[in-house]
Order: structure tokens, then sequence, then C-alpha cells
């Protein structure tokens, strides 16, 4: 949209009851706002979400012919969806609607009403000036193949298969073992409930086999997957070569987990009688076993370390209890003993569990990291094992014919291939990475992927099947109706402007951009993933990313630091920061510090970006023109960006940026890159403080005292 057009905007303030507007002065912000460009109409809402404010806004959008619509309340997160189809039910489309987030970012992190009135009129301001520009968009129509191919025939692979299948869609297993069936297989009971495991699984298994809609590929991979949302082409290729080409229109990824092999842990593979849980369940499931006097279990062999696994594996310690049971069951005379740190026996049935053990003698001692248990090999045979019960304060000696090592889930060998096969994020634990842990737990960020069981991290058998019926109904959805229509944020070419470089294809990660013939960029939409990492690469601006497009994000930056970096003259001396913040992670550890009354430095001005792999220099240096003291660019953590690599594309652009800076006498100093997680909002916040304290040192050297004492009540708690 050109400079002259001024659509009719309509700005609705939501209140929150008083959970915005029992700190930010509304009316005040209301009265602000008239003022600006292209605003014809205001509303303040006690609850706009409410039926009476969606009611409110179709209204005003016919009554006042509104053009634009801004909603400034809550994260955008939860509620944007609401808002847009309220406009679309009045009649406007739903991308000329622009959200802005005054509570988990303002009002709840700023108990001076001021200084949070100040905020929000500068985040409305910029909702309003990025909403002048806004361009209707068309969701792309996807017809969808109704055929799923489920990677993994463990029980969450089994379940899953079986559950579209029953929903009346053809479904290929694919499993590279010569039998279905995964770990289950070579355990002998399952927890809580102590049934055989082969008894559980094998009826699974020929329930799949028999389905008339199941085709099973067993010692067989997928070599090769292309294409998108509905219309997937995968290679399935056998352990004879045989080759198979499918289409399907959805996928479920559910490749389960390996166990560790502990080598170098405990004297592990020196003698037979040191072996792992699951050797342990092999030998038990083989039949009576020759059991020892005594049993020694410890627990977080290679899991929970400093460096390395961090991660704890969440089944170890039930698997622990329940084969501590079955060797008392088997050999009541036998002692068993499990050495722990941290005893995770979650939920009532393990609690039972736990109590049920304690009734049965099995005796636990809680050692720490730093004192771990030694184990050293008899002459005679059998072991010596010594560890510090720190519940009673003393050193234990156990004389034991057997130990048994507790080692966590970790990710097969082939888990990085197939992540790379299907571009989906792997997280820093190695497992695949979900969309959202909270609102979107089966999805991959790639539409039509979908995720379960334990390829997602460790967790047990019934979780793992009420995943896999996530996953299936997830996959189910799109199939079912035929059609979807895909998200409109996708990258678009103005063909005056392009020169046919083809820096767009070779930065998109999804293969979503192809060359024609005449050197001109393709899009194909319904791959496109809308990270608008291409856009950034384009050295001439012809690829933007719609609803994301510079024409947008620049004014939004310039509203941010309009009419100046402060509207108050008494704040003129403190620095201004803005910071983009990508959808996926750290837009949301921002928003997760709202929730938890996080405070930060009020200077800090939020742009929302899908990946920071979208923000451009000219972006930052718009900021730095109109008199930013710093930028920060926060993204996801490394390994875990959910367009695969578009953080490090932005890292490693922000390093050039620093030298640019430099040059340009503005200093590269006032530029830093985050990486966090959405579950990280102590991290955030404390980064928020670091990078003010850091810029009120750049700005007067002789003034900074370090961490501001909020700063340091963060970092404490």
């Amino acid at each position: 949209m050109s400079a002259d057009i001024s659509p009719r905007i309509g700005v609705f303030l939501c209140h929150c009851g008083t959970n915005i507007a029992g700190v930010v002065g509304m009316k005040e912000v209301a009265e602000y706002i008239r003022a600006l460009p292209s605003v014809s109409y205001v509303e303040e809402n006690l609850h706009t979400c409410s039926t009476e404010g969606i009611d409110s806004i179709q209204e005003a959008v016919k009554e006042q012919r509104l053009e634009r619509v801004v909603v400034a309340s809550c994260t955008p997160r939860t509620h944007e969806p609401l808002f847009k189809k309220a406009c679309e039910d009045a009649g406007l489309n739903p991308y000329l609607f622009q959200m802005v987030n005054i509570r988990e970012h303002d009002s709840w992190i700023h108990k001076d009403p001021k200084v949070a009135t100040e905020k929000a009129k500068f985040l409305v301001q910029m909702g309003v000036a990025k909403a002048r520009f806004l361009e209707p968009e068309v969701e792309p129509e996807i017809d969808i193949i109704p055929a799923s191919l489920v990677v993994g025939g463990g029980v969450s692979g089994l379940s899953a298969a079986l559950s579209v299948a029953k929903q009346g869609f053809d479904v290929y297993l694919v499993e590279k073992e010569a039998e279905l069936g995964g770990i289950v297989r070579d355990l002998y009971k399952v927890y809580p409930t102590g049934d055989d495991a082969q008894e559980f699984i094998e009826p699974l298994i020929a329930a799949v086999e028999n389905h008339e809609r199941i085709k099973v590929f067993t010692s067989s991979v997928v070599s090769g997957v292309s294409g998108f949302l509905g219309s997937f082409h995968a290679q399935i290729t056998s352990d004879k070569g045989e080759m198979t080409a499918l289409d399907i229109g959805t996928i479920i990824v559910a490749t389960g987990a390996g166990a560790l092999e502990p080598a170098g842990y405990y004297g592990y593979g020196i003698n037979d009688q040191i072996m792992t849980q699951l050797e342990l369940e092999k030998l038990l499931k083989e039949g009576s076993p020759n059991l020892p006097r005594r049993v020694v279990m410890i627990q977080c062999v290679g899991a929970m370390e400093e460096n390395g696994r961090t991660y704890c594996s969440r089944i170890c310690c039930g698997v622990a209890l329940k084969n501590a049971i079955q060797i008392k069951s088997l050999s009541p005379e036998t002692d068993v003993y499990i050495l722990y740190r941290d005893l995770q026996a979650y939920g009532v049935e393990l609690e039972e569990y736990y109590r049920e053990a304690l009734k049965l003698g099995i005796k636990f001692v809680n050692f720490v990291p730093e004192e771990p248990p030694k184990v050293s090999i008899l002459p005679e045979g059998g072991f010596e094992v010594k560890v510090p019960d720190k519940l009673i304060g003393m050193d234990v000696t156990i004389d034991a014919g057997m130990v048994v090592l507790s080692t966590p889930l970790i990710q097969r060998e082939d888990g990085r291939d197939l992540a790379f096969m299907l571009r989906v994020p792997i997280g820093a634990d190695g497992f695949f990475l979900e969309a959202h842990p909270k609102m979107r737990p089966v999805d991959f960020s790639s539409e039509g992927i979908f995720l379960c069981g334990t390829a997602h991290g460790p967790k047990g058998i019934t979780e793992s099947i009420a995943q896999a019926y996530a996953a299936a109904s997830r996959a189910a959805i799109p199939m079912a109706r035929g059609k979807v229509h895909g998200e409109a944020i996708k990258a678009v070419l103005d063909p005056a402007l392009c020169v046919g470089c083809a820096a767009c294809e070779g930065a998109c990660p999804f293969d979503a951009i192809t060359m024609s013939a005449f050197s001109e960029p393709q899009v194909i939409e319904a791959a496109c993933k809308g990270c608008g990492v291409c856009s950034v690469e384009c050295p001439m601006g012809a690829m933007q990313l719609k609803y994301f497009k510079d024409s947008q994000l620049l004014p939004a930056v310039e509203a941010m630091l309009t009419p100046g970096k402060w509207l108050s003259e008494e704040k003129s001396d403190e620095p201004a920061i803005i910071c983009f913040a990508c959808r996926w992670c750290s837009y949301a550890a921002a928003d997760l510090a709202g929730v938890m009354r996080l405070p930060y430095p009020d200077n800090v001005r939020i742009i929302l970006v899908p990946c920071t792999g979208r923000v451009d220099f000219r972006h930052m240096y718009k900021a730095f023109e109109k008199g930013a003291d710093g930028v920060i660019v926060a993204g996801c953590l490394k390994e875990q960006c959910h367009y695969i690599d578009g953080n490090l594309k932005a890292e490693r652009r922000i390093e050039v940026a620093k030298k640019a800076l430099d040059v340009l006498g503005i200093g590269g100093d006032r530029l830093e890159m985050l990486f966090c997680s959405s579950g990280m909002p102590r991290e955030f916040a404390k980064f928020m403080w670091d990078f003010t304290d850091k810029i009120r040192g750049i700005n007067h050297p002789s003034s900074t005292n370090g961490l501001m004492p909020e700063a340091e009540a963060i970092s404490k708690d």
C-alpha cells in the first residue's frame, strides 16, 4: 500500500478486567491513539474477547466502515485466531487485523501506572502503524490425499496407525526392524499394571497386521520425502533394496527411542552381572533366573549430567520399581537396593508402586551427583558398592551379586537423518521438537507432520499411546476435510525488482522456492512455512513475506520511537531498546515472564517476527536511525529453531551487522542476540536487565552500577 492511502482503522482497547486497566491508564491511551493518522474509531472494552466484545468489533466494522482493526489486549499467541475470525465474519479480510500485547508485555510486568501507560502508547502506536500497510491476503486451498505415513512400528506407531485406519484412511506403516513392537517386545512386564508385556503388545500387532487399510513395511526405512501438507511423496527402501513410492497427505513420526549403553559407567561391559534395566528385563523374560542374594540398582546412569545428557529420562525410576518388585516376587529372599538421586514416582499409580516396594522391603538409598556410588569387582566374585547415604548421613557398603544400571532413553542413530529429510527440528536433548509444548504438542512447525511417543522424548507406554491418539486425530482432521486452507503468511515475489540471483532459493530451508527456466523464483505456497529467511537474503528486496513485509515492519519500528524515544521529558536520558522476538520461543518467553510477573525495564519494546531469520539489517538500522540506543534480536535456542536454522542464519547476519555498526560509528556493542526457549522467562527478563545496564554504561560510562535490584532478584529466585 502506498503511503498516501489512509485506511480507516478501528482500535479496540481491552481492559481485561483489571489485569490491564488496573495499571494502564486506558482513557489516556485512548485519547493518544485517537490523534494518530488513519485512526477513525477507538473503543474501550471490559473484555474484548467476550461475546459482547466480539459483537462490538463486528458492529464497528460495518457501521464505522473500518478497513483495518487493531486490538490491544493480551498475547496474540492465544487470542489472535478469535479476533481474526471476528473480522472475517464481519466481512473484513482477517489479514487486515493486527494485535498488540499490552498485558503480558506491559501491565503484568510494570507496577508504575505512568510507566505502563507510556509503554502502552508506544505499543498500540506500533500496531496502528503496521496496520496502515497491511494488505488483504488469500489463504491457499490445499487438496489432501486421504492417506497417512506412520514411521515407526513400536507401541505409539502401532496405536497411531490403528487409530487413523479406524477413521477410514489408508495407512502405510514403516518399521526398520524385521518385527513390529519396538522396545516393548524386549520387556517382561509393563508398569504400573504388571501385565505381561507380550500379552499387551501381540494383540496390538495382530490388529495392525490384519487391518485392511494398513499396509506394513518391515525391514524398511523412509529413504526420501518431498512435498507438503496434503501432497507428500515418500520413498520406502527395504533391506533388500526394493523401493516403493507412496503419495500421502500426512506423516506421523513415531520412531521411538533407544536405550543408552553405559560404556564406561560402573564397570559396565567388564562383568556380565553388571547390566542395564533392559538387559535385566530380557533375563527375567527368559524364565526364572538364578537371582543373587543382593541386587543393587543405580539410577540416573548417563542422565541428568551437567554436560551431555542433561535431561531426566522420566521412566527409569518406574522401571526400577517394577523390576525390583518382580525380583522380590520371583525371589523373596533377595535384597534389592535402589540408589537414587531424585525418585520420579509421579502420579497415583507410581506412588502406589513405590509404597508396594517399601512394603516388600526394597531399600532406597539417596546419593548426590557429587558423590556417586563406587562399584568394585571383588576377586572372589560379586561386587562391593559404596555410597554416601545423604538421608542418614552415613556411608553405606553393600555386597551385591548383581548391579543394574538405569540408563536414559536416547534418540536413535538415524533420528537426525530423518529430521533433515522431513525438515523438522531436533531439540537440545536430541529428540524431535514439537511446534509448541502447550498449543501444538503433537505438531511439528512443518504443516502436515505430527509426532508421538518416545521419538518426542522419554515417556511411558500409557503416555505414548495417549500421544499417539492425539497425533492420529491431528493427522485425520485435514484428511477428513479433503481440503484445508493454509496460513497466508508466505513468501511473495515482486518480479519488477528481481534480478534472478537465486539467493532466495538457496536460503529456503524447506525447498519451497524453485527457479523457472527464465531465472525467476517460483514460490510453492503449500511448502512455504513463512519463516521469511528468503526475504532477508534477497539483495533487491524483491522477495517479501506477507504480513511481515518491509513496508509493514519498518513503519512498526518507526512508531516505537515516534515522536521521540520517550514521550515524557523525565525519561529522556534513559535508553530505548527495540527487541525483535520470534513468535515460537522468545516472544513466548516474554509472555511467560508476564504471566509470572517478572519485571524487566520498561524501555524494552518488543516487535513480533515469525523468526529471527526475518530480521534484516535495514530493520535494525531503522531502529538506530530513529533514536534507539540498543537492539536485541531474540530467537530460539540453538539447534531448536522451528525453521531449522533461521536463528543461526540470523546469528551470522548479526555478526556482520555489528561490524557495520562499528564502521558507521553507532557501535556494534549496541546490538545483541538472545537465544532462549519459551520456558526460559527468567533468563529472558535477566537478559533485558543486563542489556539495559550495558547500554546505560555505553551512554554514560561512569554511571553504570551493574545489575539493578530487580534483576538480582530474578537471578536469585
